[in-house]
């Protein structure tokens, strides 16, 4: 009976394809006559010929309100910030009486105080405050106007300026853009950090302290050497930072924008009296018991033996094992007290 019940499904199967002349026997040939009735049913593959789609899924933002970013800040910043304020109330660092905001003559005309303030930027690239304010003070006697900076010679300008660091560069640098402002913008600077950078030698950090000092304008962090060897000691970034400006793009990310304007004369004027490239003065740093690149870790500390701070005197010990400090390596010398 069973037999013969599957020869009857066979034919029923057979007469529905119409057009199949094949006579199908056993139960093998059933499955493939009803895959083809299907897939013609369907007009699809067979399923030994389908594949399966890849779905990308994208999650719905209902609202249509932007994803909450994670806010990341470095810990104890702000108190380190408040310490730093203090330490720097008296504003008698050389950035703070030869810098970009002292240089140009307030008595000129606007434009002519602009182009004074981004001449004085150009020049302190790689050169200390005091060789900057100097050359600016030559500078100014001769005319620093751009009209006066093209009628002079590339032999006197360098006698004008040096001995800044590059200064041939800077000779060749100052006359082509006073020749780009001339030309393009009536003798004024540009008002946009788009416009500053394309400048013949002006970088992203003189850009934005321009925009701050000249146009009054907060754009960015003016980030020098000082900005960026300091904000990665105090560990202000997730992970430390390479060149100043991928330091400017970190410290934007989490800094409130009220303190972008002062960040740069606060921790330049710090650098220069205190936070030292070379052996820095951590003994004398208000922030010595909160920054984590000012005190080594001592290997033989005991109970109650305080941390050695980098900065300190020569032969300065640890009060727990009596190893004194070498400040030009940074490294420790010495040994456990023989008791």
């Amino acid at each position: 009976m069973g037999l013969a019940r599957q020869a009857n499904k066979i034919q029923t199967w057979t007469k529905l394809l119409g057009n199949e002349r094949k006579t199908c026997s056993g139960a093998s040939n059933l499955r493939q006559l009803k895959g083809r009735l299907c897939c013609d049913k369907l007009k699809t593959k067979p399923s030994s010929e389908r594949r399966r789609k890849q779905v990308k899924v994208e999650y719905e933002n209902h609202g249509h309100l932007p994803f909450k970013m994670e806010f990341w800040e470095p810990l104890n910043w702000k108190k380190q910030f408040e310490l730093i304020r203090e330490m720097r109330s008296g504003r008698d660092a050389p950035v703070d009486e030869m810098g970009a905001e002292k240089c140009y003559d307030t008595e000129a005309l606007p434009r002519v105080r602009r182009f004074q303030v981004l001449v004085s930027l150009m020049l302190s690239s790689q050169t200390k405050d005091q060789v900057t304010g100097a050359a600016m003070q030559k500078l100014r006697a001769h005319g620093c106007t751009v009209e006066n900076l093209l009628a002079t010679s590339d032999e006197k300008l360098g006698e004008l300026i040096y001995p800044v660091g590059f200064w041939r560069n800077k000779v060749k640098y100052l006359k082509q853009t006073s020749a780009v402002l001339q030309r393009d913008f009536g003798g004024d600077i540009p008002n946009s950090v788009e416009g500053l950078v394309r400048l013949p030698g002006v970088g992203p950090k003189m850009a934005h302290l321009a925009m701050d000092i000249a146009w009054n304008q907060v754009s960015g962090i003016g980030v020098d050497t000082h900005v960026h060897r300091i904000s990665n000691r105090l560990g202000w970034f997730r992970r430390p930072t390479k060149n100043p400006e991928e330091t400017r793009k970190a410290l934007e990310e989490w800094l409130p924008r009220e303190l972008w304007s002062e960040i740069n004369w606060l921790l330049v004027g710090f650098g220069q009296q205190v936070c030292l490239p070379v052996s820095p003065l951590c003994s004398s740093c208000l922030n010595q018991n909160i920054c984590p690149s000012g005190f080594p870790k001592c290997s033989a500390r005991t109970p109650g033996a305080r941390e050695l701070p980098l900065g300190g005197a020569r032969g300065e010990k640890c009060n727990g094992c009596g190893v004194t400090i070498s400040i030009a390596r940074n490294s420790f010398k010495g040994g456990p007290k023989k008791k």
